[in-house]
């Protein structure tokens, strides 16, 4: 089946999605019920239960000039005022009614956008390294293999005993910046054009980091790994029990490494043996979507500018931006949109830590891509901290991370800390971990704190995480904090650190207890 035939399959199911969508409305649909269909589709109703949430799915990060003009025309019919970059790469637009969302996933529909499988018990976006095929120093470019994967997962949409989620994704080098090394499925690149597939790995409740469960994989058996992880599943996964209906799950079940990695390639050898040419499909899948050379040539002098990347195709550059909490203003979105255009070989591409890169920028048009995208550009390096959306929008959350963060960022710039003094902080808004807390240098969990006068809002401290391949590290649950603490022992870190002549991570280094110190 070709996308193009799903897609016309889907058209068909929007129907049944907005008869039930408004009998959730009107009181007839529990709200447990409406979630578990509704992530079919990409939607989920927000906190108010009165409007929606709608996520379009973007394999491997990847924004078309054409997606994004679909956005711009969308915001322009639809007046919608908030998107917001994922953890997971994609892009959700936030605080639909009921017109607005059924309106958006036809017209996405009509115009190839998948917004299918965004939620619920499907395979997600699958994610990849955002600069692939254009990052200096990468292993070798992974985007097409991810996307053609993507490809491939669409297939499982209605497959039966699927994981709660299964997230698959693809690195391009040792900075592991997609999590590979702790995913439920992981390819991260080698030096020799192969990857290492590490499996059953994810954050959250009972984090677990990833099993290597195979080394030196030709790209194109992908997937082969990919149908035998949902078969492990299949027989060792517990979708029973929707809270530990992930993969990671496993390696308890299983009871060591290396049962899992017995049992993986028990699956793998199943999949070999059912037959079907996998290593043919994926050629198909990359023929299919395979992005073209970048031929386009360097115009105008040099650019140095602390947003603009050098790509490795000689003089064309990458421009990062990151607005604040990974929430874009619609004027910037409208400013970017117009100024990449008409621009030859020019993408988006959405980064996990809720960046986006625009990328094959010759030296002037990343000059205008800046200016375009200067108004809402985090200034600093905490200003590039990474929230989940928040317990005001999201039905699973439980304190308003969105929030957290705009407080910090406005008494940090109101102290005037210097710039490294702070690091890039991770809030996600409840245990589920969407902003990768655990992994951060320092990351803050939705929670309570227990004092004298009785439980408050909260959130937990976890300090010293690292997600680097061969460096990986949980980061330590150091205590609680009552939510209006927070902003001041930012400022009080960052004014220790400054004061020390070092940045955080040469201060932390040195003063390994310091953090406690101060907290205490």
């Amino acid at each position: 089946m070709t996308i193009n035939e799903i897609i016309e399959k889907w058209k068909g199911e929007l129907p049944e999605f907005k008869a039930k969508t408004e009998q959730f409305l009107a009181g007839e649909l529990p709200k447990g019920d409406y979630k578990g269909f509704s992530g079919r589709f990409g939607s989920y109703a927000q906190k108010d239960m009165k409007h929606f949430m709608l996520r379009l799915r973007t394999p491997g990060g990847r924004v078309t000039k054409e997606q994004m003009d679909f956005v711009t025309d969308m915001i322009k019919e639809y007046h919608f005022t908030r998107t917001h970059f994922t953890t997971c790469q994609t892009l959700q637009l936030h605080d639909l009614d009921k017109e607005q969302l059924f309106g958006i996933m036809d017209a996405a529909l009509e115009r190839g956008i998948i917004i299918m499988g965004g939620g619920g018990d499907y395979p997600r976006n699958v994610m990849c390294s955002p600069l692939s095929g254009v990052e200096v120093g990468e292993f070798f470019d992974v985007m097409d293999y991810a996307r053609a994967a993507g490809l491939y997962l669409l297939t499982y949409i209605d497959a039966p005993k699927m994981p709660r989620k299964l997230k698959v994704c693809f690195s391009n080098s040792k900075k592991n910046i997609p999590h590979a090394t702790f995913r439920d499925l992981g390819f991260a690149a080698r030096e020799d054009g192969t990857f290492d597939v590490y499996s059953a790995g994810g954050l959250g409740n009972n984090p677990k980091l990833g099993i290597k469960v195979a080394k030196e994989v030709d790209p194109l058996d992908v997937l082969y790994y990919v149908r035998a992880m949902w078969m492990l599943f299949r027989q060792y996964g517990n979708y029973e029990n929707r809270g530990r209906a992930r993969t990671r799950y496993m390696q308890e079940t299983l009871g060591s490494e290396q049962a899992y990695v017995d049992a993986f390639n028990e699956k793998l050898a199943e999949v070999r043996a059912e037959g079907e040419d996998l290593r043919a499909v994926m050629e198909d899948y990359v023929n299919q979507i395979k992005l073209p050379a970048i031929e386009k040539k360097a115009a105008g002098d040099a650019l140095v500018h602390p947003r603009a990347i050098p790509q490795k195709q000689e003089g064309l550059y990458a421009v990062s931006y990151h607005p604040m909490g990974g929430i874009p203003s619609m004027e910037t979105m409208r400013k970017l949109e117009e100024t990449i255009c008409n621009l030859e070989g020019v993408e988006l591409r959405i980064a996990p830590d809720e960046s986006e890169y625009i990328i094959n920028l010759t030296a002037d048009e990343a000059r205008a891509v800046i200016a375009a995208t200067d108004e809402d550009h985090a200034s600093t390096l905490f200003e590039n901290s990474v929230s989940c959306i928040g317990a005001l929008t999201c039905q699973q959350g439980v304190r308003d991370s969105q929030g957290l963060l705009d407080d910090c960022i406005k008494v940090v710039r109101e102290a005037g800390i210097k710039d490294g003094a702070l690091p890039k902080i991770h809030i996600s808004g409840c245990p589920s971990s969407c902003a990768a807390h655990q992994m951060a240098a320092l990351g803050f969990r939705g929670g309570v704190k227990k004092t004298d006068a009785g439980v408050v809002p909260g959130f937990v401290l976890f300090a010293g995480g690292c997600d680097k391949q061969g460096e990986e590290k949980m980061g330590e649950e150091i205590g609680a904090f009552a939510i209006e603490e927070i902003p001041a022992f930012l400022v009080k870190l960052g004014t220790t650190v400054e004061a020390s002549g070092m940045d955080y991570d040469q201060w932390i280094s040195k003063n390994p207890e310091g953090l406690r110190a101060l907290i205490g």
